[in-house]
C-alpha cells in the first residue's frame, strides 16, 4: 500500500510537468504574428532541466516517503512487538486465570467434599448418639420395668415413697411417749421424775405417694403421707391433726407455667421454713429422730388453702387460710366462759375428752381461719423468709355466773345465763427464717417467731391464751427461736440444734371472788412442786399427782446433737443409722412457797438418747 502511494505521487508530479510544457507550447504559437516581428526573448529552463528538477523532487519525495515508510515499518514492528507482548501477557493471564479457575474449582470441589465429609461425620455422630440414647432409653425402660421408680398410669406418674424404721429412746426421767412432750417435762416432786424410761418402736415408719400429671400449661399434683404415731383417744387438731392411721399430709396442687400455684388440703403450715421457695415437700425440718422435732421449731400440719406466685425463681409471695385452734391455760378462774368442747364422736371428732379433761381431746369453736402471708428471697446465696400470722380468738362469756355487786344487772344477783355474749380478740405474730450454705456442705439456719397467741405453732405446744376475770380471752405473748448447724457429706450428716420457747405471764384479780386469775401469777401456789405424793391407784399404773404446784411454764430450752451414718445409698434405696442426744430444761413461772412470803421457781430437766435404723425407699 505504501509503494502504491509513492507511485501515485510520482504520476501526479509527471502529469503536472507535461501539462506545464504543453501550456508553454501553446502560448508560443499564439503570440507569433506574421505582421510584426517581435524581438527574440530569453529562453527558460529546458525540459530536460525541468525533468531533472522534477526527478530530484520526486527522489527527494521518494526519500521522504521511504523515511516515512521506514518509520511506519518501525512503528509497525514495535506495534507488532507490543501486540506479541500483549498476546503473551494475555496468554499468561489466560493461563493464570485458567489455573486460578482450576484452583477455585478444585477448592470448591474440595470444600464440597469436606462439607459432605463433615455432614457424613455429623450424621454418623448423630446416628451414634441417637443409637446410644435409644439404647440407654431402652435399657432404662427395661430397668424401670424390672424395678420402676414410678408407676405410669393413664398419663399420670405415681411415685411411692417413705421409710421403715426401728427406733428407741431412753430418758433418765420418764415421760411416757415416743414423741417428747416438751411442755410436760416433770417437776422434781413427780414420782416419774425419779424413774428412767426405755422404749423401742417402729411406729414412725412412713408411707407416701405422689401423683403428677401435665395438662396444657398446668402441672397437677396430689400427695398423701401417713405414719403410725396415732392413738385414737389422742387424735386432735391442736397441731399435728393426728388421726389413725395417722394423716400427716393429704393435699392437691395446680402449678401453672406462669408461676402461679394453688394448693389445698392438709399440709405443713406456711409458717414452716422451706428449702426452695414456698414449694411443698421442701420443708426444712430438723434432722432429729424425735417425732416432735426440737424446741424452737415452728410448725403445724393442718388444713389450708394456699396461693403462691414465683418471680424469676428468686422471689416468692404466698398467702394461706389455715385451720385455727386455741390452746388454753388458766388458773383460779370462774366458770364464766366457754370456748369449745371435747368433740362429738358422731361428728367424727374424738369424743373421749371432757370439759375438764385433757386439752389434747378438746376443740375450740373458732370464728375464722388463721391467715398467714409469707415472702421468700433467694438472691443467690442463702434462703430468707419473712412471714406474718393473724389469728382470732373467741369465747362465749356469761357475766352472771358471778353476779356483780349491782344485782340489777343479773336478775337480783342470781346466777343465770342472762346477758351472755360472744367475745373475740385478735392475735398473731411475725417470724423470719434464714438458711445459708458455706463451702457447699455446711448449713447455718436461724428461725424466730414472736407475737401474741402463737404458742401452738411451737414444738412445745405452749398456750395461746388465758382468761381475764370477766371471762374474756387474753392472748399470751410468746416467742420461739431456733439455731441449727448441719454438716452434710455423701455418707455422713451431722447436726447441732439449740432452741427456746417462751410464754409470758398474764393475770389479774377477780373483783368478785378476789382470786388471782390468769397464767403465771406470782400468787399461784408452787410449794408442792418438790414434794412427791403417793400413787393415785393401786393398779400400778398411776404415779401420784403433784398438789399445790401450778407449774405454769415460762420457757423450755433444748440442746440437741446427733449424726446420721449412711451405710448404703443407691438405686435400691438408702440404709442409715444415727444416734441423738438431747438435754431439755423446763422452767416454770415463780410462785409462792410453803412459807408465807417465800417464792419458788420450779425447774425440771431431762436427758434423752435416741437411736434410729432406717431404710428409705429409692
Amino acid at each position: 500500500m505504501k509503494r502504491m502511494m509513492a507511485i501515485m505521487v510520482a504520476m501526479v508530479f509527471a502529469m503536472s510537468a507535461v501539462a506545464a510544457q504543453a501550456q508553454q507550447g501553446t502560448a508560443a504559437t499564439t503570440t507569433t504574428s506574421p505582421r510584426k516581428k517581435m524581438a527574440p526573448k530569453k529562453s527558460g529552463p529546458s525540459v530536460a532541466e525541468q525533468l531533472s528538477e522534477m526527478k530530484q523532487a520526486i527522489d527527494a519525495q521518494q526519500q521522504q516517503i521511504k523515511q516515512l515508510s521506514d518509520l511506519v515499518q518501525t512503528r509497525d514492528q514495535k506495534i507488532q512487538q507490543l501486540e506479541q507482548r500483549l498476546d503473551q501477557s494475555q496468554a499468561v493471564a489466560t493461563q493464570a486465570q485458567t489455573k486460578a479457575d482450576t484452583a477455585v474449582a478444585q477448592n470448591v470441589e474440595e470444600e464440597q467434599s469436606v462439607s459432605a465429609l463433615k455432614s457424613d461425620v455429623s450424621d454418623l455422630k448423630s446416628n451414634a448418639t441417637n443409637a446410644a440414647m435409644t439404647l440407654q432409653e431402652t435399657q432404662k425402660r427395661i430397668g424401670e420395668m424390672e424395678s420402676p421408680l414410678a408407676i405410669h398410669f393413664k398419663g399420670i406418674t405415681i411415685t411411692p415413697g417413705g421409710f421403715l424404721v426401728g427406733e428407741s429412746v431412753y430418758r433418765n426421767r420418764a415421760l411416757g411417749g415416743e414423741a417428747t412432750p416438751f411442755n410436760s417435762v416433770s417437776m422434781p416432786g413427780s414420782g416419774q421424775n425419779g424413774i428412767s424410761e426405755f422404749y423401742g418402736s417402729g411406729r414412725q415408719s412412713r408411707i407416701s405417694m405422689l401423683a403428677e400429671g401435665k395438662f396444657s400449661d398446668v402441672k397437677l399434683s396430689g400427695y398423701y403421707e401417713a405414719d403410725f404415731l396415732s392413738a385414737g383417744v389422742t387424735s386432735n387438731n391442736n397441731q399435728t391433726n393426728s388421726y389413725t392411721l395417722r394423716q400427716r399430709q393429704v393435699w392437691s396442687q395446680a402449678a401453672f407455667d406462669n408461676g402461679w400455684s394453688f394448693t389445698a388440703g392438709q399440709m405443713w403450715t406456711l409458717a414452716t421454713e422451706t428449702k426452695k421457695g414456698v414449694d411443698n415437700r421442701t420443708e426444712a425440718t430438723p434432722m432429729t429422730i424425735d417425732p416432735n422435732y426440737t424446741v424452737g421449731f415452728s410448725f403445724a400440719r393442718q388444713w389450708g388453702v394456699r396461693v403462691a406466685k414465683k418471680f424469676d425463681n428468686r422471689f416468692w409471695l404466698a398467702a394461706s387460710l389455715e385451720n385455727p385452734q386455741t390452746i388454753f391455760a388458766a388458773s383460779g378462774n370462774a366458770a364464766n366462759f366457754a370456748l369449745g368442747g371435747p368433740g362429738s364422736g358422731g361428728g367424727l371428732y374424738n369424743g373421749g375428752g371432757s370439759p375438764t379433761g385433757s386439752a389434747l381431746a378438746n376443740y375450740s369453736f373458732n370464728a375464722t381461719p388463721d391467715v398467714i402471708v409469707k415472702a421468700v428471697f433467694e438472691p443467690g446465696m442463702g434462703h430468707y423468709e419473712i412471714f406474718g400470722i393473724l389469728s382470732r380468738f373467741r369465747d362465749r362469756v356469761y357475766p352472771c355466773e358471778e353476779p356483780p355487786a349491782n344485782t340489777s344487772l343479773c336478775n337480783g344477783g342470781v346466777q343465770s345465763t342472762e346477758g351472755a355474749y360472744n367475745s373475740s380478740k385478735n392475735g398473731g405474730g411475725l417470724g423470719a427464717n434464714a438458711r445459708i450454705t458455706f463451702f457447699k456442705q455446711l448449713d447455718l439456719g436461724l428461725h424466730g417467731l414472736y407475737g401474741n397467741g402463737v404458742g401452738r405453732y411451737g414444738a412445745s405446744g405452749l398456750p395461746d391464751a388465758t382468761v381475764n376475770p370477766d371471762g374474756t380471752l387474753a392472748p399470751l405473748r410468746s416467742y420461739q427461736a431456733l439455731a441449727t448447724l448441719e454438716w452434710h457429706k455423701p455418707r455422713f450428716d451431722f447436726y447441732l440444734n439449740g432452741g427456746e420457747e417462751y410464754v409470758g405471764r398474764r393475770y389479774a384479780v377477780d373483783p368478785v371472788s378476789l382470786k388471782t386469775v390468769g397464767y403465771g401469777a406470782p400468787s399461784f401456789v408452787d410449794s408442792g412442786c418438790y414434794s412427791e405424793t403417793l400413787p393415785s391407784s393401786g393398779n400400778g399404773y398411776g404415779f401420784g399427782g403433784l398438789s399445790n404446784c401450778s407449774g405454769n411454764t415460762q420457757r423450755v430450752i433444748e440442746g440437741t446433737v446427733g449424726f446420721w451414718l449412711k451405710v448404703h445409698s443407691g438405686p435400691r434405696g438408702r440404709l442409715q443409722f444415727g444416734p441423738q442426744y438431747s438435754f431439755i430444761s423446763r422452767d416454770a413461772w415463780t410462785g409462792t412457797g410453803a412459807t408465807a412470803g417465800t417464792y419458788v421457781a420450779p425447774h425440771g430437766i431431762d436427758n434423752l438418747l435416741y437411736t434410729s435404723f432406717r431404710y428409705y425407699l429409692p
